[in-house]
């Protein structure tokens, strides 16, 4: 029995030690970029053009960081991206909550319809130019609204979100609705309650994905001080690239 339980305890501390590996491979690739990326900002450009930067900089050069951090435009960007991201994630929690709850709630009228159609637009969308000229038509062109309003709602996320509101015990339902309350009760003092963890899941999505988009600006922003981060970056890019 000894014997047994000390090889159970040798194949445990196997296992412990083949995760940690793995998970310290996975911190290793996750930071490796991060700082070869800050070591290469502050290393000289020589150093750099000789490939002699691999992890810690090589003669110290702050030239090139200076004259990013007085790029004005970058900072306007970068306020752009903030506002866009923060109030986007926040526009699309409210906006796929709202969608979600009425149509996980199997007493709502026409929810398979609602849902089979929202459904839809996941396999089949209207197409980039029917959507630029509804924007434009709507005043949103070269708004930043324009990038917030036409991606109001993820299908993805409202199905997910949707699946999670389902698994909500009924029983909780029907003592809310017994004690009085009304629907919009029930959605933000019970449902909103004990659906936190999703949520912050949906807005770390909903705010990576804004974060890192630059199409919909490349197609929307025509005025060089609504641009943001990422839009600014590519059209630094391309202006290197032509010259």
């Amino acid at each position: 029995m000894l014997k047994g339980i000390k090889n159970k305890a040798a194949g445990d501390m196997i296992f412990d030690a083949v995760i940690a590996f793995f998970l310290l491979f996975a911190v290793v690739v996750c930071v490796y970029p991060f700082l070869y990326v800050v070591s290469v900002s502050v290393s000289s450009g020589e150093a750099v053009n000789k490939g002699l930067v691999t992890l810690l900089p090589v003669d110290l050069n702050f030239e090139a960081l200076k004259s990013v951090l007085a790029y004005k435009q970058l900072w306007t960007s970068y306020g752009n991206t903030i506002f866009y991201t923060v109030v986007g994630t926040v526009f699309n929690i409210v906006f796929t909550c709202l969608a979600a709850y009425p149509l996980s709630r199997k007493t709502f009228c026409f929810r398979k319809q609602m849902n089979f159609l929202l459904a839809f637009t996941m396999y089949f969308s209207g197409g980039i130019i029917p959507t630029f000229l509804v924007v434009k038509n709507l005043g949103l062109y070269d708004s930043l609204l324009a990038l917030i309003i036409p991606n109001a709602v993820s299908v993805f996320n409202f199905v997910v979100m949707r699946t999670f509101f389902r698994e909500i015990p009924k029983e909780l339902y029907e003592a809310a609705q017994i004690d009085g309350a009304t629907e919009m009760q029930v959605l933000f003092r019970v449902v909103l309650q004990l659906s936190l963890p999703i949520i912050a899941t949906i807005g770390l999505f909903y705010a990576v994905n804004y974060w890192n988009d630059y199409f919909q600006a490349l197609l929307y922003i025509s005025d060089g001080d609504k641009y943001t981060l990422q839009l600014r970056l590519r059209s630094l890019l391309f202006a290197n690239e032509l010259n």
